[in-house]
């Protein structure tokens, strides 16, 4: 089968298209035959070996949509031929099937489509981690999505509107901004503009925001600390460097600071996020936006892209 290949770490461009064998499922496991593959931030920096050492040559990629080809023992929730979503993978997703384990592997609902439940798995995750279980975001508070027309983002704004909390979002377009708004965003500002601050603070009418998901806190974090609410979270979501912050911003109103590791939450934390993501895909207060769709061939174009600030929504390969 056709697989996407990485002999050693660099730019977009060591990813090339590859043949390999087909996977076989072992206890517990399942192979899935890709029809949609979701690329995110973090399978850019395996690729440039930021994430440490690596057993050459691998295949990319955690998330992606399909349906069930074949499954080993001791699997039951699905069965051959279900449509499905994944959120992790043994073999990686960047091919045309995929071997998994059953617990990383989620029945995709009627009404969403392959491309979008390949957009599901990090990004969803992720944003309920960090606004649930690490931001600890409950209704009636105000949360700041800092880089709210990607993958995460855009997960986050649709995950706080549905649970009633009051959402302040930045992009740096205005197509961006627009489609934060379209999302449920009840107020849209440009990150690009150094006095957005100063406008998250006139919009709260000074009090500050309860909670903010920061994409990129090597440029934000230091300001993030100044508009907070007494005892507002800080969820560091994203950064690509170092930020020097003034600690006596979160002492004077008992801030924290978290960060987010998806790959760090507990089984329970797991299926609580699993079920609330599936809920939302039912009742449809969570629609994943596809930016672009590209071939699993164009995959060093689609390292490109999902770098740039310019793309909104996901970016999807297909096999």
């Amino acid at each position: 089968m056709d697989a996407i290949r990485v002999d050693e770490f660099g730019s977009p461009e060591v990813m090339y298209l590859g043949e390999v064998d087909l996977p076989t499922p072992g206890d517990g496991e399942m192979v899935i035959d890709v029809k949609a593959v979701g690329v995110n931030p973090v399978d850019t920096y395996i690729r440039a070996g930021w994430y440490g050492p690596k057993k050459f040559p691998f295949t990319p990629g955690f998330d992606a949509a399909g349906v069930v080809y074949q499954t080993g023992d001791n699997v039951s929730d699905v069965a051959v031929g279900d449509r499905v979503f994944v959120s992790g993978s043994r073999t990686g997703t960047y091919a045309q099937q995929t071997l998994c384990k059953a617990s990383c592997v989620h029945t995709l609902p009627e009404g969403i489509s392959f491309e979008q439940g390949a957009a599901l798995g990090v990004p969803y995750k992720t944003a309920w981690r960090g606004l649930f279980q690490r931001g600890g975001a409950a209704s009636g508070e105000t949360v700041l999505i800092h880089g709210a027309s990607g993958g995460v983002g855009i997960a986050a704004v649709q995950l706080a509107k549905a649970a009633g909390l009051t959402v302040i979002a930045t992009a740096g377009s205005e197509e961006g901004r627009e489609l934060a708004a379209e999302q449920g965003a009840d107020c849209t500002l440009d990150h690009h503009d150094a006095g957005h601050f100063d406008k998250v603070m006139e919009y709260t009418e000074g009090r500050g925001v309860d909670v903010v998901l920061e994409m990129l806190a090597n440029v934000n974090l230091a300001n993030d600390l100044k508009i907070m609410a007494k005892h507002g979270r800080v969820v560091v979501i994203g950064s690509r460097g170092p930020i020097e912050i003034d600690p006596r911003d979160m002492m004077s109103r008992e801030v924290s600071v978290l960060g987010v590791m998806s790959n760090l939450a507990t089984k329970e934390e797991n299926a609580a996020a699993w079920a609330g993501i599936d809920e939302g895909l039912k009742n449809g207060s969570l629609r994943p936006v596809i930016a672009e769709t590209l071939l699993l061939v164009e995959a060093a174009k689609a390292h490109t892209a999902v770098m740039e600030s310019a793309h909104l929504g996901k970016i999807i390969l297909i096999p």
